[in-house]
């Protein structure tokens, strides 16, 4: 097969009809009729699968994987890969936040510059003031605490050949962040700058964000560890010269009865620093807990083919 496009569903009932008739006619237009696309529902709440379903009733080209439960965006993206037989394997959210018709570009850029793998940038992070500087601070802290330092605002819509496909399938850890793997994996990579638009919502709550990126940040990292180590050193040595300075004032000026503020101050800023890096050993130890479990990735329920749906139908 000569082209494989891949994308998730999760909340997406709004948007499946569009992205499919869009998708569509530009696989069509790259492929001919030599193309698949696979649609893996990842647990949505919503009417999505039946949508899905419909669609692909009428398209022969439409693969559906419906997931047991909600694995996460990242998990299912892995699992759409491994079902895609195609020689080129276009990844997208089906949001519209990413425009279908990139397809087209990325395909012919590859082709140009004989690269693995063409993924989109953002010419401007979309948002408001907090969502864009609060992306630029996470790309920041991600490439000075990583050996693997990112882009910035890269998007999930990229190209991949199979062998890189492959390549990135074959990571067996539990703990996935998408981003890094894609660096991991290595190969020739092209950037292409392309623009996002806003939807105005998303799933990912500002927590759900913040996890994230801790994840992405331990799961690529062992920075964190030193820096408690040298906060340690930091402290010891700060400590020394207050101990020094506390012994030399009493035998200068005698003992001085010292007010609590200070103490409670040191105290509370100690706790503090002993309660961060507890927590920091505490992600590690869950990560390594994780994956000594080796519970699978992803359990899907089924996969409708063509001959599937119409059955069902």
């Amino acid at each position: 097969m000569k082209l494989s496009i891949v994308t998730t569903l999760y909340y997406s009932a709004p948007h499946i009809e569009e992205f499919c008739r869009r998708i569509t006619a530009v696989a069509h237009s790259v492929a001919g009729d030599d193309y698949e696309i696979i649609m893996v529902n990842d647990g949505s709440p919503d009417n999505s699968l039946a949508i899905a379903l419909q669609l692909a009733a009428q398209d022969p080209h439409l693969v559906v994987v419906d997931l047991s439960r909600n694995f996460g965006h990242h998990k299912a993206v892995l699992a759409g890969l491994r079902e895609a037989c195609g020689e080129k394997i276009f990844l997208i959210d089906c949001d519209l936040e990413e425009e279908p018709e990139l397809l087209a570009s990325f395909y012919e850029t590859m082709l140009r510059e004989k690269v693995d793998l063409v993924y989109g940038v953002q010419e401007k992070r979309k948002g408001g003031w907090f969502e864009r500087w609060s992306g630029v601070l996470y790309y920041r802290i991600f490439n000075y605490l990583s050996d693997m330092p990112l882009v910035h605002n890269q998007l999930m819509a990229r190209l991949m050949t199979r062998q890189f496909a492959e390549a990135l399938v074959s990571f067996p850890e539990r703990k996935i962040f998408l981003g890094g793997l894609f660096v991991l994996s290595g190969f020739t990579q092209l950037a292409f700058l392309c623009v996002k638009h806003s939807k105005g919502s998303t799933t990912y709550s500002l927590a759900k964000k913040a996890e994230q990126a801790i994840d992405a940040i331990t799961s690529f990292s062992a920075k964190p560890l030193y820096l408690i180590f040298y906060l340690g050193i930091c402290i010891f040595f700060f400590s020394s010269i207050l101990l020094t300075f506390f012994v030399i004032r009493t035998i200068v000026w005698g003992n001085v009865l010292l007010g609590w503020t200070s103490t409670i101050v040191m105290l509370l800023m100690l706790f503090g620093i002993i309660m961060m890096s507890i927590g920091i050993l505490g992600i590690y130890l869950s990560k390594i807990f994780e994956e000594v479990k080796t519970r699978p990735h992803v359990i899907v329920r089924k996969v409708w083919r063509d001959k599937d749906v119409a059955m069902r139908i």
